[in-house]
């Protein structure tokens, strides 16, 4: 077996697009690699850069198409067998039915910012926040101070041929959308709702009617969220149909958080200023003409950068500049803050990810707004992290931060961004992007320690000089993890077997297979009975300990002798094993586990 074949491989093994077909065997050591491949690694542009991987394996790399190359790729979202990828130039289709070799299904020039995709049933959505974004989606940008030809808001596709998409309408809005969710009413099937993160300055009343900047005016644009209604029969008519003020208290004074951190001393120059500032600005660029930002007090929230919902649960978390908040979306079209919980150590809150059971959320923080190198060895380790939180009595009660470990160069933007829960049953794992940080999967089941347990990087795109990149989105979907990487194009890979997460996870995660998916609007996850399914809470409970080895090695048997049988002979062994199962659960030393195995061969039988 080459080094290339091994668990862990390094510069110059594989090459993207035509990656290696070769399986790297499986590495069962607890114990990450030491020293950290990810250090030292060859700089370059492209498939030029070194690159690591421990405990999973690049399958592709797409290089962006001809209109979108050197070009900021941004968000994913996916439908059947499509990944979606937002660009600032618009955005580009990819067909991943197979992860080795992705092919472009159709590009859609239309330039803008930040480009933020989502898509329900038909349906394409896409952000618009620069000023100068087209309705016409043509190049050149908008010269006046005043137009009707400003879009600013978001814009609505049929993507029924999604090869062919048509432009339907748009949606204006004060601030335009820096990024939106899409949420699904699970009491409403005739309408989908959009909540609108919009981070810019306030429009003038001459272009959009009704956008007023001072906090003083009770109507003022600020302290507040837009949320979009679009009937699914008549896109068209999609129109904003609430304004919550939820960055206001009970008595409409607006929330001011606790100062965030200043940056460290070696980033008292020019370069670490203009970092800072990206991080509380989040990207916030103002209309020409536009109203001058109204001088509040430091910590003054008036804005969410993004917010992730989950509607199984009723709540959603919102990562909101200066502080992160809980809301109540029962009423989905009037959703309110329940609490809210601010953090020195945090800069800028980006976005959140809820666990399946909704017992936790984890915030991102996107300290110097992505453009900064703040993954250094000499960074503290919680700034730019994530903050991890369980949910009780409707409160965030804060457990630890998370950061991906290995220092990253002063040449690499490295930061919190965007990523997705991983669907292996009974933990809470997760995959993340860090820009030129890399992608970092991690576990934290155990909110209080969170821990690392596979990556991918590349050296940095420059080793002259910072030049921005990497990962902004890394997520999971039926069955691979896609990466957009903001000037390489699309990656896809799959995760391997590993002392952490067993080939029956792997399988058990697979089954979970989505028709779509928006990170934002996080479905709830659940696992269809499979064989894989059981052996995989034995797994489980043998790694951790949690039931005695004999009762493990018995129950792997009886599995395995009742995968042989059929019909109402595999049944009657079935039902007998978990009731079985279920006895012994009383006295196993993780018990609720072993009461997952036993219902999960219930299931088995009755299939």
């Amino acid at each position: 077996m080459t080094v290339c074949g091994a668990m862990l491989w390094i510069a110059g093994c594989a090459q993207s697009s035509a990656t290696s077909s070769q399986s790297p065997l499986a590495d069962m050591s607890m114990s990450p690699p030491s020293p950290d491949p990810r250090i030292g690694l060859k700089a370059g542009l492209m498939n030029t850069a070194g690159q690591a991987a421990w405990n999973m394996h690049l399958e592709s790399n797409s290089a962006p198409s001809e209109k979108f190359v050197g070009v900021t790729s941004s968000d994913l979202a996916f439908i059947g067998h499509y990944a979606i990828q937002g660009n600032y130039n618009g955005y580009q289709v990819w067909d991943i039915s197979n992860p080795a070799a992705p092919t472009l299904t159709t590009s859609y020039f239309c330039p803008a910012s930040q480009s933020d995709v989502s898509v329900y049933k038909n349906l394409l959505f896409v952000s618009a926040e620069a000023p100068t974004a087209r309705l016409d989606c043509g190049a050149g940008g908008v010269a006046d101070t005043v137009s009707k030809e400003r879009i600013r808001g978001v814009r609505i596709f049929d993507a029924t041929d999604i090869a062919h998409p048509k432009y339907l309408a748009n949606v204006q809005t004060c601030r335009g959308s820096h990024t939106h969710t899409v949420v699904h009413d699970p009491n409403d099937a005739e309408n989908v709702y959009i909540y609108i993160s919009g981070t810019s300055a306030i429009r003038s009343p001459s272009e959009l009617p009704g956008c007023i900047a001072s906090p003083e005016d009770p109507n003022t644009a600020l302290f507040r969220i837009e949320v979009i209604k679009i009937p699914l029969a008549h896109p068209e008519r999609a129109a904003i149909v609430s304004s919550p003020r939820i960055f206001a208290d009970d008595n409409g004074k607006p929330l001011v958080g606790v100062a965030s951190h200043a940056p460290p001393a070696s980033d008292t120059g020019a370069a670490g200023r203009a970092g800072r500032a990206g991080g509380a600005a989040g990207g916030r660029a103002g209309a020409p003409g536009a109203p001058a930002r109204p001088n509040l007090p430091r910590g003054t929230l008036t804005q969410c950068h993004d917010i992730t919902v989950y509607p199984a649960i009723g709540l959603a978390g919102g990562a909101c500049a200066g502080m992160g908040l809980l809301l109540d979306i029962k009423d989905v079209a009037h959703p309110r803050r329940i609490a809210q919980y601010s953090d020195s150590n945090f800069s800028f809150w980006h976005s959140a990810t809820f666990s399946n059971d909704g017992s936790k959320v984890l915030f991102s923080d996107e300290w110097g707004g992505g453009s900064a190198a703040y993954c250094r060895a000499t960074d503290p380790k919680e700034w730019g992290a994530d903050a991890i939180f369980t949910i009780e009595n409707g409160k965030l009660n804060f457990k630890s931060y998370y950061k991906m470990p290995a220092a990253q160069t002063p040449f690499e933007n490295c930061v919190a961004h965007n990523g997705s829960l991983i669907p292996i049953p009974g933990r809470d794992i997760m995959v993340q992007s860090w820009y030129q940080g890399g992608i970092s999967v991690f576990e934290w089941t155990d909110p209080s320690h969170p821990r690392e347990i596979a990556f991918f990087d590349r050296g940095p795109n420059d080793s002259t000089r910072l030049a921005g990149g990497g990962f902004w989105s890394s997520y999971w979907y039926n069955g691979v993890i896609v990466g957009s990487d903001e000037k390489r194009g699309l990656d896809v890979f799959t995760l391997r077997p590993s002392a952490f997460i067993s080939q029956n996870e792997l399988d058990a995660a697979k089954s979970v297979v989505m028709t779509f998916l928006n990170v934002q609007d996080q479905p709830r996850l659940v696992w269809p009975a499979t064989f894989a399914l059981s052996r995989a809470y034995l797994d489980q409970l043998a790694r951790d300990g949690g039931q005695t080895p004999e009762r493990i090695s018995a129950a792997r048997a009886a599995l395995v002798s009742a995968e042989k049988l059929s019909g109402q002979a595999r049944k009657d062994a079935l039902d007998a094993l978990a009731k079985q199962l279920h006895g012994e659960a009383q006295t196993a030393k993780d018990a609720p586990k072993a009461h997952k195995l036993a219902f999960s061969v219930g299931d088995l039988a009755k299939l």
